[in-house]
């Protein structure tokens, strides 16, 4: 029989439907879930549905039931507000992936800073505060700009560059304050980081009894300065970083230091002239279709290697092609616009791969700052055979999409 693996959450369909597609044919999947499955159920073998899959004592207490009917060979998770409570099942059922400790080490970005630290791995100096007036006082010790970062988030959320006392002042709110539903409480929220001058790549990688391989490298496109919007990222199979030996000494002693030994992670580094600076560490494959670009550049399945290190299992990284995949995402231009319409005109440039509507008529957008992730209408994905022929596809899509809106009345 195929391995029986339980997954925790989806996610949006249209980000995460690939990572299921992968792997039902090759693992039995139980799924825990707040709500009836819809489209998943085609790729399930079973499912539970629990009151919340925030709960770590639920998900434990369910999972011990399961087991028991029908061992479980490995827990997976890519849903970042759920990766540590899913190390609370697998360490209750002694799989891999259950430390728990570990986990945290990555979503708790103080706690990654701090094992960087004391492992001397290359990475941006950096300091908790609590007060504007605390991070004032780093700054003027770090010297501007500086990057003020909140501790809990992901995908750049909250993350702005600051080059003044003033500036710092203005966007402190911003940084403290910002948040997404399900995200940890700290009582400590900010981090004051010194500003690492470069670009900025990303490595997912699977982790196999500590064996760190890299599957997936993208290039971040990142706007709206002085905030750092991912609005697009580039996977090339023959990208030369690849083959740059700082870079992977960089990446697995970043791993020795938080003490990863069995999962996927999805590493963000900054490409200095001083070499490669690590931003953070996530316990989960990457989001914003990296992984996805990966499979369509390089024939390496992320989510076939997802599950086989979930369950213990050697993961299969062998590239069959040398492409390149590229996805940008679309905003509008104002804040509080609701959408009229939105849609792309049919094209037919070569390299297109998919033209998808996010947003429909009748909601409310904002671009970034206020605007994020959640703000996006739409986005495209390109897969061609150089990052200049992925580009010129996105830039046709971007042509093709036709969306109209108005202001929000305000409130009465």
């Amino acid at each position: 029989m195929n391995p029986h693996l339980l997954v925790v959450a989806t996610g949006m369909r249209l980000f995460r439907e690939y990572i299921l597609r992968s792997i039902a044919p090759q693992y039995r999947l139980h799924m825990f879930l707040h709500s009836e499955p819809t489209w998943e159920k085609e790729y399930l073998d079973g499912w539970t549905v629990l009151e919340t899959t925030l709960d770590a004592e639920a998900l434990v207490a369910a999972a011990r039931v399961l087991h028991e009917q029908d061992p479980i060979d490995g827990v997976l998770c890519w849903d970042e507000a759920r990766i540590l409570q899913t190390a609370h099942v697998a360490e209750a059922l002694g799989l891999p992936g259950g430390d728990v400790a570990m986990i945290n080490r990555c979503r708790d970005k103080h706690l990654t800073r701090t094992a960087l630290a004391e492992h001397g791995v290359p990475q941006p100096k950096s300091v908790l505060v609590n007060t504007v007036d605390e991070a004032l006082a780093t700054a003027d010790e770090l010297g501007y700009p500086i990057i003020l970062k909140p501790r809990a988030l992901a995908a750049s959320l909250g993350v702005v560059k600051v080059n003044d006392p003033a500036e710092l002042r203005d966007n402190w709110d911003f940084a403290h304050d910002t948040t997404v539903p399900e995200a940890p409480h700290y009582d400590v929220k900010v981090l004051v980081e010194e500003f690492a001058d470069g670009y900025e790549i990303s490595i997912d990688a699977a982790v196999f009894h500590g064996q760190v391989t890299p599957f997936c490298l993208a290039r971040k496109e990142i706007g709206y300065p002085p905030y750092a919007e991912e609005i697009g990222h580039f996977v090339d199979a023959t990208d030369p970083l690849l083959a740059d030996d700082q870079l992977q000494q960089v990446l697995v002693d970043a791993h020795k230091a938080i003490a990863f030994t069995d999962g996927v992670t999805h590493t963000e580094i900054m490409m200095t002239a001083d070499g490669p600076k690590v931003i953070e560490i996530n316990a989960r494959i990457g989001g914003d279709l990296i992984p996805y670009l990966g499979l369509q550049a390089t024939g390496v399945d992320p989510g076939l290697a997802a599950a086989a290190v979930a369950c213990g299992r050697q993961p299969s990284l062998v590239p069959d092609r040398t492409l390149v995949g590229g996805v940008r995402f679309f905003y509008v231009d104002e804040n509080d616009t609701v959408l009229d319409s939105v849609a792309f005109d049919p094209i037919d440039t070569p390299g297109i791969d998919q033209l998808v509507v996010l947003m429909e008529a009748g909601q409310t957008t904002s671009p970034p700052p206020d605007g994020t992730l959640w703000g996006r209408i739409a986005y495209a994905t390109a897969v061609a055979g150089s990052i200049a022929e992925s580009r010129t596809g996105l830039d046709a899509a971007e042509r093709a999409l036709r969306w109209s809106g108005h202001p929000k009345e305000p409130a009465s």
